[in-house]
């Protein structure tokens, strides 16, 4: 059997470029909601992102701030970037687990309740490619 060799998550979201990404998996929330947030500030400098993220009045908008933050923190102390010059790349949810829970309903019967959580990525680039 031979072994396949798969890309680092490094070389798949950056390859040779300079920058960093953040990653914070099983988000209690809706996927569709943080898409919504997400949405906003993909494409922005960190800086006006951070600062749009922390007035946002969705709920979303907590968890996504963390992920941001962390990524321009990795950035500057892995790769010695400054925080001013880093702009959002990538930024994406995926669907992480779903907890099925039951909600009694008449006559015997039940409904299924799914409560949905999702993986939040966020890729940081400096602005000038440099």
């Amino acid at each position: 059997m031979s072994k396949v060799e798969r890309p680092t998550r490094r070389s798949a979201l950056l390859g040779d470029r300079p920058g960093s990404y953040a990653i914070a998996k099983h988000v209690r929330m809706s996927p569709t909601k943080v898409r919504r947030v997400i949405d906003i500030v993909r494409g922005l400098d960190a800086p006006a992102a951070l600062d749009i993220l922390k007035f946002a009045p969705q709920a979303a908008a907590e968890p996504v701030y963390k992920v941001v933050a962390s990524a321009v923190a990795n950035a500057e102390t892995s790769e010695g970037l400054r925080a001013d010059q880093l702009f959002i790349s990538q930024a994406f949810v995926d669907e992480g687990m779903t907890l099925r829970r039951i909600r009694a309903r008449a006559k015997g019967s039940a409904s299924r309740i799914l409560k949905r959580a999702s993986h939040i990525t966020v890729v940081v680039e400096p602005r000038n490619g440099a």
